[in-house]
């Protein structure tokens, strides 16, 4: 059953993508950076708790979850170091998804070559 609510979850979110492309005047980068705070903000009001204990996985791959870990390592990172924790905490939160980012498009461009599909 876990499997069928992430899959309507990140369905859902992906398909709200996809609508906002298609009607809206805002660029693929624009949607990603409002998704992510948009996760911030949502965690900060604990909105978004409920649906990650609900879909797993379906509410934590997605951008919003990526916005829910970093605000996730602020609030721990604030109840350990005070002040400063606000400044460290989300991006030793997201320091592993962004290390995997970068290593897997350094790989890919080490293996792939870039050119003019025309």
């Amino acid at each position: 059953m876990i499997y069928l609510k992430a899959f309507l979850v990140g369905g859902l979110i992906c398909a709200l993508s996809q609508i906002l492309i298609d009607r809206t005047r805002l660029t693929p980068a624009r949607i990603l950076s409002a998704y992510v705070v948009l996760g911030v903000a949502l965690t900060g009001l604990g909105l978004w708790e409920p649906v990650v204990r609900f879909a797993g996985c379906g509410a934590t791959v997605p951008l919003l979850g990526f916005g829910y870990a970093m605000a996730q390592g602020v609030r721990s990172a604030v109840a350990e170091s005070g002040l400063l924790g606000a400044f460290t905490g989300g991006l030793t939160a997201a320091a592993g998804g962004v290390a995997a980012a970068v290593f897997f498009s350094l790989l890919a461009a080490v293996f792939f070559s870039a050119g003019d599909r025309s």
